[in-house]
């Protein structure tokens, strides 16, 4: 019984370690859930390696082979939860990478 005891004891945490508040948590798990879904994923990764780092809806719609209102709902969602950041120039909206977001999500790892 002291072996199960003493097992137990080496695997708890130690009390350097601390838990994320459940706000943060609930926070961070919206931000993975937009990010994880595969056609935001592209997107993100075609204004990331784009020219100048930012997208309008008529540069995604033909290399994702998907309409402009599909497109703007994905682009609404990674919005919401602010990994890009919106640019409204006269009539197109513009997206590019909130690497402040981006970097949150590095440092919820580290």
């Amino acid at each position: 019984m002291n072996n199960l005891r003493l097992e137990l004891l080496e695997c708890a945490p130690g009390a350097e370690s601390s838990l994320m508040a459940r706000t943060k948590a609930e926070e961070f798990s919206e931000l993975l859930k937009a990010v994880a879904d595969p056609t935001r994923l592209q997107i993100l990764a075609m204004i990331a390696k784009s020219d100048q780092k930012e997208a309008c809806v008529c540069n995604l719609t033909g290399p994702l082979r998907l309409s402009q209102p599909t497109i703007s709902h994905h682009l609404k969602k990674l919005s919401e939860v602010g990994i890009i950041n919106r640019e409204r120039r006269g009539t197109w909206v513009w997206y590019s990478l909130n690497t402040e977001r981006w970097g949150q999500i590095a440092k919820l790892f580290s």
